[in-house]
């Protein structure tokens, strides 16, 4: 999933109300504290209190549409407004969390999985969720015309491929069917027997057929169904609020199926794009949690003692984009130049600084075994010579070309460390940075509309899959230009594999592929790096972050300490 962090109707469509935001309480609690040195009770102490969680999330988010969205700052919270057949555990990544199933199994060799749905799941206005809610939204999101995305997430199924292309246009030929309204069948493509872990992501969860077609047909996008008091969501929250650049409220849901454990009564999402502004808000009692941590403020944080700093592994890559279908980055030996003049251990000793590891492969070592290929390295001798070989005998004839980020200092500071690498190594002198707002950003990579682009992906569940499936041809989150029929057909014969060990060594030899002809250039191996409040119990590290929220506890830290 991108990492922050993937559109006709203008998201400020759908809200009536502005209010001021989390900046101003920024200032105010600024201001406030120059005032008065007493202890004040501050809106994170309230919120504690009334068992609200604040929580910083990147971005404002593109929609609050499981099927039209694809980030992470969008997904989170999504997974706390709906649930699918299967959920995250709070501790473990490995392990599943029974959400509307209550149950599953699988035939011999894991190409069909039957589901066995709970009797008390509800949508948040009472109605029953069942099997044929799901058959319904994964029409939806394959369906040609709903143009989603991530639809490629939904490929597993037989014949979902075929019918989102347009191959064939009878959705019942495609591998799921309710058998009754409490089993649901998903036939595969192929063997997965990792198949639980993909049905936790966002694209697999369920929409509500008559909230979705009294705004509009199965496949508009971005209805009035997302306003707050029109959403009909099956999770442990509901939508109450939605203020654009603001916040977003989310309460508990009375008919979910599981509202008695659920600990939180409701989570404010803030949409901070600016690291250091999120960093003052959680300083001055405003947010239990950073979305991330400024980089010159993480070596101050970690020599406090009880830090509230936390750096944890993460099972994602960060990376840039190159537009294969336009010059210069049309031209492999190009970027192969590119790729070797970077040296990546600068990058995370001097400028990210939250322990990240730099990346020769693309798929994160943590992926279950798997042993990613080093191809890339840093060898300035080898970039030199590559691009003499594009045909420029000196950097100063490389035409001006762009990296585009979205608007943030730590993307900057990447960007800026590149730039002079490929000036110094290279004497390449006309690259520009451009910066554009997140959603402008999204849509620009979508059109190939770019060079060079910034680009991050966390896996979406503990499988070098989820890595190296969306650079085949055609997949919806490739977004290069970039095709390989040797690469395709690896993937392809790597599903076929039930073995874990070979079907990795088949994966491996299609990452040296994409390592050779680099339509993308690996950074380094994320890490989560963040701010966490100890007021905020039961949260957990884990190696895809998505905690379920139901299980996240707030207690003051000075009453537990008694």
């Amino acid at each position: 999933m991108p990492r922050s962090p993937r559109h006709p109707t203008r998201q400020g469509q759908l809200t009536t109300m502005t209010l001021p935001g989390l900046r101003g309480w920024v200032i105010a609690a600024l201001v406030v504290a120059g005032l008065t040195s007493c202890r004040r009770e501050s809106k994170v102490d309230v919120a504690t209190r009334e068992k609200i969680l604040l929580l910083g999330n990147g971005g404002e988010p593109k929609a609050l549409d499981p099927h039209i969205v694809s980030s992470v700052g969008d997904s989170n919270i999504l997974r706390a407004t709906f649930e699918g057949l299967v959920t995250y555990h709070p501790e473990n990544d490995m392990l599943h969390e029974p959400g509307v199933a209550e149950r599953w199994e699988a035939n011999a060799d894991f190409s069909e999985w039957r589901f066995f749905l709970r009797k008390n799941a509800k949508w948040s206005n009472g109605d029953p969720v069942t099997a044929h809610d799901f058959v319904y939204s994964f029409n939806r999101i394959l369906h040609p015309k709903m143009a989603g995305p991530y639809a490629s997430m939904l490929y597993f199924l037989k014949n979902g491929e075929a019918f989102n292309k347009g191959k064939i246009e009878d959705f019942s030929l495609v591998g799921v069917k309710a058998i009754n309204d409490f089993e649901l069948l998903c036939t595969l493509e192929s063997p997965a027997p990792y198949f639980p872990d993909v049905v936790k992501h966002t694209t697999w969860l369920p929409v509500h057929k008559a909230t979705i077609e009294k705004f509009g047909a199965m496949t508009d996008s971005y209805t009035e169904w997302q306003k707050p008091g029109n959403q009909v969501s099956n999770g442990a929250f509901m939508l109450t609020e939605w203020r654009i650049n603001d916040q977003i409220k989310v309460r508990r849901n009375p008919h979910y199926w599981d509202a008695a454990n659920v600990k939180p009564n409701g989570i404010n999402f803030y949409p901070i794009d600016n690291n250091f502004t999120e960093e003052k808000a959680f300083r001055n009692g405003l947010i239990h949690y950073t979305y991330t941590t400024p980089e010159n403020l993480i070596e101050g944080y970690r020599n406090q003692e009880n830090t509230p700093l936390r750096i944890e592994t993460y099972n994602g890559s960060y990376f840039f984009r190159c537009n294969v279908t336009r010059p210069p980055t049309d031209n492999a030996d190009f970027r192969r130049a590119l790729a070797y003049a970077v040296n990546r251990e600068i990058i995370v000793k001097y400028v990210t600084r939250g322990g990240q590891q730099p990346a020769y492969g693309f798929t994160p070592p943590s992926e279950g075994g798997y042993d990613p290929p080093n191809v890339i390295s840093y060898d300035p001798d080898k970039a030199r010579e590559y691009l003499k070989k594009a045909g420029y005998a000196s950097g100063a004839e490389v035409p001006e070309f762009s990296i585009i980020i979205n608007t943030s200092e730590a993307h900057k500071s990447i960007a800026v460390a590149i730039q002079d690498m490929w000036k110094k190594t290279l004497g390449i002198e006309k690259v520009k940075i451009e910066n554009q707002e997140w959603k402008v950003f999204q849509q620009t990579v979508l059109d190939l509309k770019y060079d060079a682009s910034r680009a991050g992906w966390i896996g979406d569940y503990v499988d070098p899959n989820t890595f190296l499936s969306m650079w085949t041809t055609g997949d919806s989150n490739n977004n290069t230009g970039w095709s390989n029929s040797d690469y395709d057909r690896l993937m392809k014969e790597s599903a076929l594999i039930s073995e874990t060990a070979k079907r990795y060594e088949k994966m491996a030899e299609a990452e040296a592929i994409l390592l050779v002809q680099v339509p993308v250039l690996p950074l380094y191996w994320y890490t989560r790096v963040y701010l966490l409040h100890p007021d905020v119990k039961n949260w957990h590290p884990l190696l895809l972050d998505n905690h379920p929220y139901k299980h996240i506890d707030l207690k003051p830290a000075e009453e537990e300490a008694k």
